[in-house]
């Protein structure tokens, strides 16, 4: 019997490649129309500020109950997690909150998405096994308990979810109008 051992760097890299191909199902079929649908009368999304930005809305402390969101608010939350992280991992500052953008139309939405999956990809492809083992510098802060094989974990994990509901939202649309 053979067995053969996988680093956590390449079960990483997996569970991130499948994670986004079953959200990039979802990206390939969203429609214009999906992004600002607003699922419940208590929602959470982006809206235009007085200067034509996009904004989201927020809450310091969560709200009970938490409001649906719609597919808008979940891919600015996608770009802003995912561009904090990826700027720990690359030693940068990083950004604020509200210096992450949302591009504010589909396609723009999509192309935005699919570059943090490149960027992060690089990220992913330079780590070493002893990289993985230290603390992570986001989203716990740097507590000892937690490393960058977490923080790479918990995208992947993050990214699912989010994916998941974007994809749920997107079907319930399709639903309602059929």
């Amino acid at each position: 019997m053979t067995t053969s051992t996988t680093s956590r760097c390449a079960l990483l890299r997996w569970q991130f490649d499948l994670t986004w191909s079953l959200f990039e199902y979802h990206l390939e079929r969203l429609e214009p129309g999906d992004f600002l649908w607003e699922p419940a009368a208590h929602c959470w999304t982006v809206r235009r500020d007085a200067d034509g930005a996009w904004v989201p809305d927020w809450a310091e402390t969560e709200p009970d109950p938490v409001p649906v969101p719609t597919i808008g608010w979940l891919s600015w939350h996608i770009g802003w997690w995912w561009s904090v992280t990826i700027d720990h991992a690359e030693g940068r500052r990083p950004r604020e909150r509200t210096e992450v953008i949302w591009p504010g139309d589909g396609k723009a939405v999509i192309d935005w998405l699919r570059g943090l999956r490149t960027a992060w990809t690089a990220v992913l492809e330079r780590l070493t096994e002893e990289d993985l083992d230290a603390i992570a510098p986001f989203p716990w802060d740097r507590d000892p308990e937690h490393t960058v094989a977490h923080m790479a974990a918990w995208v992947n994990a993050e990214l699912m979810k989010n994916a998941t509901e974007i994809g749920q939202l997107r079907l319930l649309r399709a639903a309602s109008a059929a």
